[in-house]
């Protein structure tokens, strides 16, 4: 495993800040200071808390050029590196074009402080108008067994134009893994959600799609979600590499132990029963419009 994913926006902010205060890639940087070159690093940028603007609105992204540009030059700063090895922007700011700020981005990459450049959320349309400015290596989006959204028009953009795919939630935030209680989640985002709020026990019937097929393989259900993953990746064309958090050595290990997992065509046939009993949507937030779905573009040709 030599992926390490983070943003500067993740980790508890500091007391009196609104915006991203890389605490996160602070952790990391006693670590990287030993082993930077054992690894490649990504971390993202454009998530930057509420922020007030002239007219009084607020907004919590921020996808300028010089925005991009200093949140950069603060993430080296955090993560105690002189580049990144993948820069993402972490979500598309509706008030700035994203050929402006990835035009900043690739600016970033002839300094020498970025290697590549990545962009998360964002739908095929957005992909391609940016693809069109810079190369872009990867997108990272959540992709899972009861979050297939992206199949539909991102994932199909990417394998089109050799993106690479980094999919996360890929446990449904520990759903997935049947060893979560709905006590565990009422106290924070995911027991605000549809699917883990008033959902949660109509959505008990996919764990148990979950269960069977590991119990067939003898494997666990974390592993049968990251599995499947695999091989949907390899059906649709694209390079994915997955990025399952953890807490604990242990399942760390344990999820890297999916890629011995070899699912059979039944299993697929059975697992993808799961997308049509999926209850609620994959959003966090109440903008619609937060995730790619939201802010997908559907053209339909004229009858004839």
């Amino acid at each position: 495993m030599t992926l390490l994913d983070t943003a500067d926006v993740y980790g508890e902010p500091r007391k009196g800040t609104t915006g991203p205060a890389g605490t996160n890639e602070e952790m990391l940087a006693p670590f990287l200071a030993k082993r930077r070159d054992d690894v490649q690093l990504a971390t993202k940028f454009g998530i930057t808390g509420l922020r007030t603007l002239s007219d009084g609105s607020t907004k919590r992204t921020d996808g300028r050029p010089e925005y991009a540009h200093e949140a950069c030059d603060a993430s080296l700063r955090c993560l105690g590196v002189d580049s990144i090895d993948l820069y993402y922007l972490h979500r598309p700011d509706p008030d700035v074009p994203i050929e402006d700020t990835v035009g900043a981005m690739a600016e970033l990459v002839t300094t020498g402080k970025v290697a590549h450049i990545g962009l998360s959320e964002v739908t095929a349309d957005e992909l391609r108008r940016a693809h069109a400015i810079h190369p872009i290596t990867a997108v990272q989006s959540e992709w899972s067994l009861w979050s297939r959204d992206v199949e539909d028009h991102v994932v199909p953009a990417c394998a089109e134009l050799g993106v690479g795919f980094v999919p996360y939630s890929l446990l449904g935030r520990g759903f997935l893994t049947g060893t979560l209680t709905k006590d565990q989640v009422a106290g924070d985002v995911r027991g605000g959600t549809a699917r883990m709020g008033h959902a949660w026990d109509a959505n008990q019937r996919i764990v148990s799609i979950v269960a069977e097929v590991a119990d067939r393989h003898g494997a666990t259900n974390a592993q049968v979600a990251l599995g499947w993953l695999l091989h949907r990746a390899t059906e649709m064309g694209v390079n994915a590499v997955q990025i399952p958090g953890s807490r604990k050595p242990e399942r760390s290990m344990e999820n890297l132990s999916a890629l011995d997992l070899r699912l059979e065509p039944a299993d697929m046939r059975r697992l993808d029963e799961i997308r049509a009993l999926v209850e609620g949507g994959r959003n966090i937030v109440d903008n619609p419009k937060w995730i790619s779905s939201g802010r997908e573009i559907v053209r339909h040709e004229p009858s004839l």
